[in-house]
């Protein structure tokens, strides 16, 4: 085997590349763990998306993801992210673009047809609007779904909930209605131990047997060895024991074995006459 992984170009010269190419419809530019990031001016989005498939030297043929991202403090609080390979070169890049809940996102479905499925995810997640997109409705969750569940201000119960309700005998969403209330963890590392009690945490503090170290005082201990020694059953000074079954308290006197009955004699009459033999 002369090469453990498929060759790769480097990324040298890809941001040069596309600055010659694009020219000023790249807004910021980003060149971090091996990969780049080109943050497009969104009206024109279109136009990069060809510039960067049909230049030679880049030649991102193919479209493999579109993916969302939530920053609710910026004025523009979404990212829409293109991930895009090339199949002459065998190296990718990322294409972000930035928008809010309101201004459209220009449709690349005309440049790449599978963008039509991965628009409608991050509709659907998200809630951003892809311009020309002609089936803009959501995928992933139900017709009647509200709100968009990756956004960070969504609430982790949802607003409803879904159920098959027997009586009308169908799907019914209800309110939520939570079983318990939320639980608060902490992140704290096991190694390090929490500094709360845990409810049933009380009875590890019970004294060990003597010997073993014990996270209790002296005199917890000795307390616990009297409580002890009080519930254990006193010894007799002698042993009683029993001859028979009519000492046992139950006040049956012993059965004798009965006797052996012997066979009655049964006098034997002879009929008259004579036998077989006479």
């Amino acid at each position: 085997m002369l090469a453990p992984a498929p060759r790769t170009l480097s990324n040298d010269g890809v941001i040069d590349a596309a600055k010659a190419a694009l020219g000023d419809m790249i807004v910021d530019t980003l060149d971090a763990v091996g990969e780049i990031t080109l943050t497009i001016d969104r009206p024109r989005l279109i136009d990069a998306m060809i510039g960067l498939r049909d230049t030679p030297g880049l030649e991102y043929q193919q479209l493999m993801e579109i993916a969302g991202v939530d920053y609710p403090d910026r004025e523009d609080r979404f990212d829409v992210c293109y991930h895009l390979l090339s199949l002459t070169k065998n190296r990718r890049l990322r294409v972000r673009v930035t928008t809010d809940d309101v201004k459209p996102v220009p449709s690349v479905t005309g440049i790449w047809p599978v963008a039509g499925w991965l628009e409608r995810e991050v509709y659907d997640m998200y809630g951003v609007l892809f311009e020309g997109n002609r089936d803009l409705r959501r995928i992933l969750t139900d017709y009647g779904f509200r709100g968009h569940p990756q956004r960070k201000d969504f609430p982790l119960s949802g607003y409803v909930e879904l159920r098959y309700s027997e009586d009308a005998k169908r799907v019914v969403y209800e309110p939520v209605q939570l079983a318990q209330d939320f639980r608060t963890f902490d992140f704290m590392s096991p190694w390090e131990g929490a500094e709360y009690i845990l409810p049933g945490d009380e009875k590890a503090a019970m004294p060990e047997a003597k010997g073993a170290p014990s996270p209790v005082t002296a005199d917890k201990l000795q307390k616990a060895d009297a409580a002890a020694a009080k519930k254990a059953t006193p010894k007799a000074k002698t042993p009683k024991t029993t001859e028979s079954p009519a000492q046992t308290g139950e006040g049956k006197a012993e059965a004798k074995p009965a006797a052996k009955r012997k066979p009655r004699k049964v006098d034997v009459k002879k009929a008259p006459g004579k036998g077989q033999n006479q």
